[in-house]
């Protein structure tokens, strides 16, 4: 192992950011624990789309994005909505987000999103073998589909980052998209599919089998809240503050998802994260379903294909970490769905559909944090993937390893810099 002895690690999250990183680092030989109030893959990891995407590359804060703050403000059923009364919480953050979201800025975000999200197909697949789970990843691509050549043009400037960052796209007119998908409503007039993206069929169980082959492998899951640090006085980590006690801890991974930003404040870093709330609803035994992840570009919403059932999963909600959930965001989905697969029942038993609402850590220019502490070389922040989370695990975990074990990060992290907002 470069860089010394192996290390008593604390993983601060059981999400699948969490739960690669543990297993990465368990690889390397460390001695790894994670610190989970709950079940983990219960969180942001639990109700997500379970798309494996290497190709979303795409910033959320594009070139003309000030100009919808007022069609947000005014319809909380949008794509995204703006609750009111949380509008001066969440204003620093829209200031950095409309100020990302320059032509130049969003090129080179793009270009840094890409080598951390390209491999995930395979890196998943590694993980999820040595799990005994290969069989939840998919290799079907991800489609993406148009109701007018207009509204493919509005989305011009994101093909085109996903193409100059070598995505590879196949295009389908009308005809050729009822070949490819005949499930799917006529008034699709475009389709585009990248092959390269995966998905999972089951992204709760899929984390659950990596969590179950960490424990096998010696690994612990600690049910406690972490709360802080306890730092020596030359900024060394000697342990992990919790609800249940200090855990000592010679290095620790923050990727708690939207609740990383107290534990980053601990340690003297203020990072601009918020939360994204994402709402996904299921049907179970659908009567019918595509085999291919299907992304609604104008819904703003994806559909995909599971064990379970089908799942709509999208809409982002700007209301903090504490709001109830607005409820009517996953019904509408569901009236979205029946337009998008007309075959869909126009009415469904209520015992057959289940809602959820989830919280996507999100940073104003959609670029996690990824790095060392400001205050101490032994805590790895990894945290703030917004809409990329599952994507972007498999690659976080391995770097996350890579800097603990004191080696070379296999890929540029410099964009990622948590103190980059200073």
């Amino acid at each position: 192992m470069a860089g010394g002895a192996a290390r008593r690690v604390a993983v601060i999250g059981g999400g699948m950011v969490g739960v690669c990183a543990a297993t990465w680092l368990q690889r390397d030989g460390h001695s790894v624990f994670i610190v989970e109030p709950g079940n983990p893959g219960e969180g942001a990891s639990f109700g997500n789309a379970g798309c494996f995407n290497g190709s979303s590359v795409t910033p959320v804060a594009m070139p003309g994005v000030i100009h919808n703050v007022p069609r947000w403000l005014k319809d909380p059923l949008g794509p995204l909505s703006l609750r009111w009364n949380y509008l001066p919480s969440i204003l620093p953050y829209l200031v950095r987000f409309v100020r990302a979201g320059t032509p130049e800025k969003v090129h080179q975000q793009a270009r840094a999103l890409r080598p951390l999200l390209a491999p995930t197909v395979k890196l998943a697949r590694e993980l999820a073998r040595d799990a005994g789970a290969e069989d939840l990843i998919h290799q079907r691509g991800h489609l993406y589909v148009y109701r007018s050549p207009e509204s493919l043009a509005k989305d011009g400037l994101a093909w085109a980052l996903r193409r100059e960052n070598g995505v590879e796209v196949d295009e389908f007119d009308a005809d050729e998209l009822r070949q490819l998908e005949p499930v799917l409503s006529r008034d699709y007039v475009r389709g585009l599919l990248v092959r390269e993206n995966g998905h999972t069929s089951n992204p709760h169980r899929l984390v659950s089998r990596l969590v179950e082959n960490f424990v096998r492998n010696g690994g612990e899951v600690v049910r406690a809240h972490a709360l802080g640090f306890h730092l020596d006085g030359g900024g060394r980590l000697t342990s992990v503050q919790t609800d249940a006690g200090d855990l000592p801890a010679d290095a620790a991974v923050v990727c708690a998802g939207a609740h990383s930003r107290p534990l980053a404040a601990a340690l003297g870093d203020r990072v601009p994260l918020e939360t994204e709330r994402g709402y996904h609803l299921m049907i179970r035994d659908p009567e019918v379903m595509p085999r291919i992840p299907t992304a609604d570009a104008d819904g703003k919403f994806v559909a995909t294909p599971m064990e379970l059932g089908l799942r709509f999963a999208g809409t982002v909600e700007l209301a903090g970490l504490k709001a109830a959930p607005d409820w009517r965001r996953s019904r509408m989905l569901l009236e979205q769905g029946r337009r998008m697969l007309p075959g869909l029942a126009a009415d469904h038993a209520e015992d057959r559909i289940s809602v959820w609402m989830g919280h996507r850590p999100s940073m104003p220019d959609s670029l996690p944090a990824l790095g060392r502490s400001r205050r101490s070389p032994d805590v790895v922040y990894a945290f703030g993937h917004g809409h990329v989370g599952m994507t972007a695990a498999p690659m976080t975990g391995k770097v996350v390893a890579e800097l603990v074990s004191g080696q070379p990060a296999s890929i540029d992290i410099g964009p990622f810099d948590p103190g980059r907002f200073r």
